[in-house]
């Protein structure tokens, strides 16, 4: 049998085994156990009777409205907050021009007819500008066509428009199309129609 100094020793080399260290609890359990216990004492019977139900219907009232503010708050964040994608990424291309920035360059390319290059750029801008809106949320590597979609259940009354803003931004850019003078005129104008419209002002 071992003395008491050497039995002590033991207990003390056994008690400095790292799992008896790793079984403490930690600060957040011990955090948890404190709210879990300051809500029991709250509901319990006894408090219940010295402060009365109608304190513990305001108390519970005051903690929902603090989870549902929360929640508003920290909910799910939009598309154009931290989960954001790159915005230099635009059908196909690295930009991170601004959508005013893409138009001022569409228009200075049309005055120099350039319109092929105008025609590209006004697409971006439209492309662009609704994404800035938050008013769609298209996939990487959404093409214009699905862009067009995507607005179109915006605005639906510029559905045909979209189609052909989409068309002629895929005959320059794909088809090796010459764009025209009316053609980017009529894709400047849905830009401009668009920039001008509110999406709740459109019917679904």
């Amino acid at each position: 049998m071992p003395d008491g100094d050497e039995a002590r020793r033991w207990a003390e080399d056994e008690l400095a085994n790292p799992r008896y260290a790793d079984a403490q609890p930690t600060w957040f359990d011990r955090v948890a156990q404190d709210v879990g216990r300051f809500f029991a004492d709250l509901f319990s019977s006894d408090n219940g009777a010295t402060i009365g139900p109608s304190a513990l219907i305001i108390v519970t009232l005051i903690i929902v409205a603090a989870l549902i503010t929360a929640l508003i708050i920290w909910g799910k964040p939009r598309r154009s907050r931290a989960v954001k994608r790159s915005r230099s990424d635009l059908l196909g291309a690295q930009d991170d021009r601004t959508a005013a920035q893409l138009r001022s360059e569409a228009e200075r390319r049309a005055r120099d007819g350039d319109w092929d290059t105008a025609t590209v750029l006004r697409y971006r801008a439209i492309a662009r500008s609704l994404l800035e809106r938050d008013l769609i949320d298209p996939a990487p590597g959404a093409t214009a066509q699905a862009i067009a979609r995507d607005a179109s259940t915006v605005f639906t009354a510029e559905a045909a428009a979209m189609h052909r803003a989409a068309s002629a931004f895929d005959d320059v850019r794909y088809l090796g199309h010459a764009a025209t003078q009316d053609s980017y005129r009529d894709l400047a104008e849905t830009d401009d129609r668009l920039r001008a419209l509110r999406p709740e002002a459109v019917a679904a």
